[in-house]
């Protein structure tokens, strides 16, 4: 775990997110309004850029930038899933409290299993963004 004094700083940020050397990542919700620190640490950790939202590989994990007024979660989190390797984690990341955009916890909490996926878990990413992890059940998992 990171202690909490070293909440914001890169090196720690991907460690986080549970990003491991050689993991494909994909980022979906880019915009002018994402943490660039975030994305760096992610991409150093990982060794390779991150894929768009055209990508078609096989993903690990999934850096999803969403605001209010970004549309349907649960749309957005299906389409998420897709390319989800079977392992494979979503990070919604949403914009803090007070924070232009942000999006209500029980927002995520009630789209995720709409999608087919459990959230297990919530970080601070950044002074502006937080984020909550989401991963396919394991008894959906067995059943693949």
């Amino acid at each position: 775990m990171v202690a909490a004094d070293d909440v914001g700083r890169t090196p720690d940020i991907a460690g986080k997110l549970g990003v491991e050397p050689g993991m494909v990542v994909q980022e979906l919700g880019w915009d002018t309004d994402v943490d660039e620190a975030v994305r760096d640490a992610v991409e150093e950790r990982a060794g390779d850029e991150l894929l768009d939202e055209d990508a078609v590989d096989v993903v690990d994990l999934v850096l999803m930038w969403w605001r209010e007024g970004d549309g349907d979660l649960v749309d957005a989190l299906v389409d998420a899933h897709g390319p989800l390797a079977e392992s494979g984690v979503i990070w919604v990341l949403t914009p803090k409290t007070g924070t232009p955009g942000h999006v209500e916890p029980s927002e995520i909490a009630e789209a995720a299993p709409t999608a087919g996926l459990s959230q297990t878990s919530n970080v601070s990413v950044s002074d502006q963004w937080a984020g909550a992890r989401l991963v396919a059940p394991k008894a959906a998992k067995s059943r693949r």
